[in-house]
């Protein structure tokens, strides 16, 4: 039993890897000693995603050890320890149902009805909590107000400024930190990092798709905050100057959807700035459910057209794997339509043997894992679970005309970021519990009523912005 990298067969891991790894639940311990509750939970899943290696643990019967579990694992002792009547303020509400389904009904029967048994059935329901519910319901009792997600932004938009030096280097030296710091590469196949004439960085994420989403969502939530006055300065810099070196940043991370994304988000924030409307929003929500119905549900292959319009916009290359991910959908789609409820389960039951992609298709995209997996109860149950609440949170509560308030914008723009990591989702499977904890804290947010705020808002003065994750003695 060891430690081994995702996605490389044979790692060269250094000692930094299990040392890190087994000494980040005390690192959380400390954090809670050190910093209010809500403050230690962001700095732990920040912290956690952007820096700790890419590297599991195979722990017969339950979850495999990683970055992501060892962050929930740690955050729920010290909760335990430190803040143990922060449990008692969940209440379980209708918007928790999709994600219920999800994490405790999905996994347990894909399991049973494919006769992989009960113990699987607990494994995979197991797993599926640490990777989805818990941040789900951390997200639902830390992240449950207007200053929670003030909070939560700052850290995204500050962890994206303290990824810039590191992706700067990559795009100059090629992928190699998380080879230096932890032994070897994140993922085996180099040739990925090579895109537009350059090297993506990959840092200490999963994939340089990785990175490129989370600068994308950095970077909208840093434009947000110096668009709408709600921070000035951070490390005592003008927030200007800090957006426009992470902007450049994200530019050089050289991911073409996440562009698009970028675009997509901004379009929509300041659309609903200017017209008072978070029709986008409910728009791109409702494209999700029409694609997702039509690829899952019907025998309607819209793939070829999709390709012919995005040629036009994006190159060659782009195009290409884009329609390799395509050709594999289909034959996953076909093969999960044969168990549509619950799916195939684990142990790669949803795969295809074909002479053309290296003996089996591959699932690249979350949504087919989903499918494949646990059926359309599965898909349905995910997608709504992310996506109903940012829908509650901005038809009832918080709607388009208070987005450039200061006190909401975080709250908006991290909404509009989990759409725009849905909608991700349909192409990639990067699953990142910083999206998670959002959702969850949309989902209290939706519950509850309307924060009041005909006070001014409170800005966040110069020399609190380079304390925002500062301790507090």
């Amino acid at each position: 039993m060891g430690f081994t990298f995702t996605g490389n067969d044979f790692p060269n891991v250094a000692i930094t890897t299990p040392l890190v790894m087994f000494l980040w639940i005390p690192a959380v311990l400390y954090l809670f000693s050190r910093f209010p509750a809500r403050k230690a939970v962001v700095i732990s899943f920040i912290v956690a995603w952007l820096y700790l290696p890419q590297a599991e643990l195979d722990l017969p019967g339950i979850p495999d050890y990683t970055k992501a579990s060892a962050t929930c694992y740690g955050i729920l002792l010290a909760t335990f320890i430190y803040d143990a009547g922060r449990f008692s303020t969940f209440r379980f509400g209708w918007v928790d149902v999709p994600m219920a389904i999800w994490c405790l009904v999905c996994p347990f029967t894909s399991s049973m009805t494919n006769g992989l048994g009960a113990y699987d059935g607990f494994s995979a329901t197991l797993g599926q909590v640490v990777t989805w519910g818990i941040p789900y319901f951390l997200g639902r009792i830390y992240i449950n107000n207007l200053e929670g997600f003030r909070l939560l932004a700052m850290g995204i938009f500050m962890g994206g400024l303290s990824y810039v030096p590191l992706c700067l280097f990559e795009n100059r030296f090629s992928p190699q930190l998380h080879r230096i710091v932890y032994g070897d590469h994140a993922f085996a196949d180099f040739g990925q990092s090579i895109r537009l004439g350059g090297f993506r960085p990959t840092v200490f994420l999963q994939h340089g798709l990785a990175v490129g989403a989370f600068m994308m969502v950095a970077t909208l939530a840093g434009i947000w905050l110096w668009q709408t006055k709600a921070v000035k300065k951070v490390w005592n810099i003008p927030v200007k100057w800090a957006v426009a070196a992470l902007f450049v940043t994200f530019i050089l991370v050289r991911s073409t959807g996440a562009y698009a994304l970028l675009a997509a988000g901004l379009g929509i924030m300041f659309i609903g700035k200017r017209f008072r409307t978070a029709l986008p929003v409910f728009l791109l929500i409702g494209a999700l459910g029409v694609y997702l119905y039509i690829s899952a549900a019907t025998e309607n292959y819209i793939a070829d057209q999709l390709i012919e319009t995005l040629s036009q916009v994006f190159p060659p290359d782009r195009i290409e794997s884009l329609e390799f991910r395509f050709d594999n959908e289909e034959l996953l789609v076909d093969r999960a339509r044969m168990r549509p409820w619950f799916g195939w389960g684990g142990f790669g039951r949803a795969l295809v043997a074909t002479d053309d992609y290296g003996g089996r298709t591959i699932q690249d995209s979350l949504w087919i894992i989903a499918f494949g997996h646990n059926g359309a109860v599965g898909l349905i149950s995910l997608f709504t679970g992310m996506l109903l609440p940012v829908m509650a949170l901005f038809w009832s509560r918080y709607p388009a005309r208070l987005w450039f308030n200061p006190k909401v914008a975080p709250t908006a723009v991290l909404a509009v970021g989990v759409v725009l990591y849905m909608t991700d989702s349909i192409l990639n499977a990067l699953i990142n519990p910083i999206y998670v904890v959002a959702a969850g804290g949309i989902a209290t947010m939706a519950l509850k009523p309307r924060e009041k705020l005909n006070k001014a808002p409170r800005s966040i003065p110069a020399s609190a912005s380079n304390q925002q994750l500062a301790p507090q003695r």
